[in-house]
C-alpha cells in the first residue's frame, strides 16, 4: 500500500470513528431509546418486552436493553464513546480496502514510451547495451 493508500486509510478510519460517535445518539433515539424512556412501538419497545420475557418480568441491569436506554437517557459515557469510536474507526478502515485503488499499467514503469519493460529506446524485448 502506498502513501496515498495509507493516507486513505487513516482518513476512513478517522470519518468512521467521528461518524459513528456523531451518530450514535440519532441511532439510540430511533430505534426508540430515547431521553423520555423507551418510545411505544419501536424497535427498542420490542427489544425489552424480549428482555423480560426472558428474564420473568424485568429487564436485567446490565442487559444490553438497560445499557442502550441509558444511554439513550443520557448519553454516551466517557467509556462508551471510546467503545463506540473504536468500532467506527476498525469499521471506516476496513471500508477503505473495499475501494478500488488506481493502479499502474504493467509497461508504464519505463520510460522510452515502447511496449516492452526496458529502459533501452526500442520494442524487441531485449536490453541494448550502449
Amino acid at each position: 500500500m502506498g502513501i496515498a493508500g495509507k493516507a486513505v486509510a487513516i482518513g476512513a478510519g478517522a470519518v468512521g470513528a467521528v461518524g459513528a460517535v456523531a451518530l450514535a445518539p440519532v441511532v439510540l433515539g430511533a430505534a426508540g431509546f430515547t431521553s423520555a424512556g423507551i418510545a411505544a412501538g419501536s424497535i427498542a419497545a420490542q427489544m425489552m418486552s424480549a428482555a423480560a420475557v426472558a428474564n420473568g418480568g424485568g429487564v436485567a441491569a446490565g442487559s444490553l436493553v438497560a445499557v442502550l436506554q441509558s444511554a439513550g437517557a443520557v448519553g454516551l459515557s466517557t467509556t462508551a464513546t471510546a467503545a463506540v469510536a473504536s468500532i467506527g474507526g476498525a469499521v471506516g478502515w476496513l471500508t477503505s480496502f473495499l475501494i478500488p485503488s488506481s493502479k499502474k499499467k504493467k509497461n508504464d514503469d519505463d520510460d522510452d514510451d515502447d511496449d516492452d519493460d526496458n529502459d533501452d529506446g526500442n520494442d524487441d524485448g531485449k536490453m541494448n547495451k550502449n
